[in-house]
């Protein structure tokens, strides 16, 4: 399997140079075609709407597929449309109710060629009754017949892909899905190189730190397809951070947060609509290159909407990244006291999920500290929430609480010197990571658990261990400046100093264009001098 993959990916080296920005009947959201029974402005609007819904611009694709039954109220494919664009497939999110009242227009069924019948049967499958994973099973099951009886139907091939990667969210062989999914995005692109779900989801089902170089050529043309979605311009990051390519996940991430701010104020809507997902990969890969006041102002940022979202009750998603960029901030910089400048916001109401990550950061950074009493306020919070329980999907599970958990306690037994039981606790964290998803861009367990480990060994005098769970880290995060630095202390310290110069050059060329006094820069001169 992975042979035909890579005969793709060398196939798409030939080809990138076909690319052209989208048809006009999509607006710059790629070239899609889909034939219905319908025709004039209602197929036109329609096309628009798929064209939108595969790079999940759903909001968008609610409007054109709305726009398709206004222009016909018996267009049975503009009620499909609606429905299709009530589910989240990679979120686990899905409008039940409101896909529901979509397909019950749908009447003179008689009337569809046999395909679009195949396709509105598929969809109803998806809303029908059971348990969502039932029902996503289910739909990718009718998805794949239509992929199967209809092999020139590119659509039917991109969303039997994206269904696939829909059940390998709650699936435990998921890498097989992935791999599946993916080479059937790539078949899509044989055909069609400015199709959207070719791109798109070749980098969903190849997000992965042992897949991602295979989905490079994808996100290099993903953000020309689709020029006009701010998901398209940001998704190409997904495996830039996976390789460690900062210069290019920066771009992508600008020009995704640029795209949106741009389309929230031409259609005048609420600031809410803003990515604040690009902006908060934006600050992380800032941070990677060391590129502190860049970081620091896209931090102002975020800081600002959500606290005037907070005033007005009108942009709460505004908060959702901030325990990230907080945590980022001091994790990334080692600048613990930073912490103590963030209070909970006044009226600030998070989820569960996103308060315990909060108290992880500032009890994570007042233990490293060595402000063990606050830290021990801290851990508590983060014990509390996990004993209460919360509400978990694929990205929220308790296991993330239990890692901040053992690494607050790791800090607080560093500065104890207590090496022993600091080693104890980071091998629990390490075990309970592995079972969590794999890393898809700025982590999701905050600090990286072999990376700590890394630095628990190192401080314990243990060069030789500390630099093998470096090396793990640095295969999960390739370039990350923290397990970078680590990786060269290490090698240093057990007296391989051509991999500790090789290291130390990594950190010095990726912070080519931040403060030269930084400490990291510092420490790299130094050893260059030793050399």
């Amino acid at each position: 399997m992975f042979q035909v993959i890579i005969c793709f990916i060398a196939l798409f080296g030939m080809n990138t140079g076909q690319l052209t920005h989208a048809s006009d009947s999509t607006d710059q959201l790629g070239t899609v075609e889909f034939p219905t029974s319908s025709s004039g402005p209602a197929q036109k609007h329609f096309i628009r709407g798929v064209a939108a819904l595969h790079s999940f611009w759903y909001a968008e694709a609610l409007s054109a597929f709305e726009q398709s039954t206004i222009a016909d109220p018996d267009f049975a494919m503009g009620y499909w449309g609606l429905a299709m664009a009530h589910n989240h497939p990679l979120w686990e999110d899905q409008d039940k109710k409101s896909a529901s009242e979509a397909l019950i227009k749908i009447t003179e069924f008689s009337k569809l060629t046999q395909r679009e019948q195949d396709y509105i049967y598929a969809v109803r499958l998806l809303y029908g009754d059971g348990e969502k994973q039932t029902r996503d099973r289910a739909y990718s099951k009718a998805m794949e017949n239509i992929y199967r009886n209809y092999p020139d139907d590119l659509e039917g091939a991109c969303f039997y892909s994206l269904s696939k990667l829909g059940v390998a969210r709650n699936t435990v062989n998921k890498l097989r899905l992935q791999v599946e999914a993916g080479a059937i995005a790539l078949e899509v692109f044989q055909k069609n190189p400015t199709h959207p779900c070719a791109a798109h989801y070749a980098i969903h089902a190849f997000d992965h730190p042992d897949l991602a170089r295979l989905a490079l050529p994808s996100a290099k043309r993903y953000a020309k397809i689709a020029p006009a979605s701010h998901h398209a311009q940001h998704m190409s990051a997904h495996i830039f951070v996976q390789l460690g390519m900062w210069t290019d996940a920066v771009i992508s991430n600008e020009n995704g947060w640029r795209t949106s701010v741009d389309w929230v104020e031409q259609k005048n809507l609420p600031r809410s609509e803003r990515d604040y997902h690009s902006l908060q990969w934006l600050h992380y890969a800032y941070l990677q290159q060391g590129l502190l006041e860049k970081a620091a102002s896209i931090f102002d940022i975020q800081q600002k909407d959500m606290l005037e979202g907070i005033q007005s009750q009108s942009n709460l998603r505004a908060g959702k990244y901030y325990y990230r960029m907080l945590a980022a901030t001091v994790i990334e910089t080692e600048q613990w006291q930073f912490a103590e400048q963030f209070p909970l916001p006044d009226e600030w109401k998070p989820k569960s999920f996103s308060l315990a990550g909060y108290n992880f950061a500032r009890g994570f950074a007042a233990a490293m500290s060595g402000k063990t009493e606050e830290a021990e306020k801290y851990l508590s919070e983060v014990q509390a929430i996990q004993k209460k329980g919360l509400s978990e999907n694929y990205f929220k599970r308790i296991e993330y609480l239990q890692v901040w958990e053992f690494e607050i306690q790791i800090a607080i037994k560093l500065f104890e010197k207590d090496y022993k039981a600091a080693i104890g606790l980071a091998k629990q964290a390490v075990l309970l990571e592995e079972k969590l998803p794999a890393p898809s861009g700025p982590p999701r367990i905050l600090k990286p658990s072999y990376e700590l480990l890394g630095e628990v060994y190192l401080k314990a005098g243990k060069p030789i261990q500390a630099y093998e769970n470096f090396s793990i880290s640095l295969l999960r995060h390739p370039n990350r400046i923290r397990s970078l630095v680590g990786a060269a202390r290490a090698a240093d310290a057990k007296g391989d100093r051509e991999v500790a110069l090789e290291n130390y050059q990594q950190v010095f060329n990726q912070f080519k264009n931040a403060n030269s006094e930084l400490p990291e820069l510092s420490e790299a001169r130094t050893f260059f001098k030793r050399k």
